[in-house]
């Protein structure tokens, strides 16, 4: 294949079930000057024979035993032929005109070394539930937010490749957070902003090794957040990650974070009480003692103005 403009990078990890229609949105793009460069991290369920029934000369692959989204991620950005790169993951879905309208802002905009873009994201099944408004949309806003406020969504960025590699690349010690961590050190090195249109639809997925953080523990976010401040990761605090992840890498537990962030988005960004209810009772079934979820039920039953007023003013705390 010829150097292309962009590389969409794409990790795939046991994503049969979505990653077809990944694909497809990809594909479909009004931009056409690029390669779909896909990661094949050890999936051990049917993600290769999925991508393997597409038949276009822009899709090339790279399998690797199962290492984790970050050394998938620093694979690609190695094998990458195009100059801006172009993350997606494996469940999402790409609006057609992605590709052209983030291409055309940083080939006129060359100062610019990454920019983001709102989403729409949608439950397992595609249900819409909420459009992602950022804190900060300009390369100003985003340089005074506290480095504990994630600036990007990291499926609709486009950065320059090179600049990223400059900055080193992902860590792959910063596990579920190698994205964040890059940020910090990448707005440092050049200008950066988010679009403010959906480009992306990005699905909530329990299988996802991202569960709601409520969930993960405050030994997790503390050290999590610890790194962000600091800007780096140790291998010490890297194997406390990973033995927390091990520990909630259960179905169950998984499925009852879904739910929880299912609920709390129907609330608090697209106010469905009802929804909500119905994602609550899902969790109440199996965490029968878990008292939050009858505090968020309670809460589904208040008015908006007063549901709003509470996440306004507790519940975007960082940490």
């Amino acid at each position: 294949m010829h150097d292309v403009k962009i590389t969409v990078l794409m990790p795939a990890w046991n994503a049969a079930e979505y990653i077809a229609e990944a694909i497809h949105s990809v594909l479909a793009q009004t931009f056409t000057d690029f390669e779909l460069l896909i990661i094949n991290d050890g999936s051990t369920d049917n993600t290769m024979n999925e991508i393997k029934k597409f038949d276009d000369s822009r899709i090339r692959i790279i399998e690797q035993l199962h290492q984790g989204i970050a050394v998938a991620l620093n694979k690609g950005l190695e094998e990458a032929k195009g100059k801006y790169i172009a993350r997606f993951d494996a469940d999402d879905i790409c609006f057609p005109a992605r590709l052209k309208i983030q291409y055309e802002f940083m080939e006129t905009n060359p100062d610019y070394i990454l920019i983001g873009a709102e989403a729409e994201y949608i439950t397992e099944s595609g249900e819409y539930i909420f459009t992602m408004r950022y804190p900060a949309y300009s390369d100003s806003g985003i340089r005074c937010l506290s480095p504990t406020i994630c600036p990007f969504s990291h499926v609709t960025v486009m950065y320059k490749k090179n600049e990223v590699i400059a900055a080193g690349g992902y860590d792959n010690y910063a596990h579920t957070f190698e994205d964040h961590l890059l940020w910090v050190k990448l707005i440092t090195n050049g200008k950066v902003c988010n679009l403010p249109v959906p480009l992306v639809q990005v699905r909530f997925n329990a299988a996802s090794i991202t569960i709601d953080e409520k969930w993960r523990g405050k030994k997790f976010k503390k050290i999590k957040y610890g790194c962000i401040n600091k800007g780096f990761i140790t291998p010490a605090e890297s194997l406390k990650l990973q033995q927390i992840i091990k520990k909630q890498d259960v179905k169950k537990i998984k499925k009852g974070a879904y739910h929880t962030l299912i609920a709390k988005k129907f609330l608090w960004d697209n106010y469905q009480p009802v929804k909500a209810r119905e994602n609550l009772r899902q969790i109440i079934t199996h965490y029968p003692l878990k008292p939050a979820t009858y505090l968020l039920y309670l809460i589904s039953f208040l008015p908006q103005t007063f549901i709003s007023f509470l996440y306004n003013n507790i519940s975007k705390r960082p940490g």
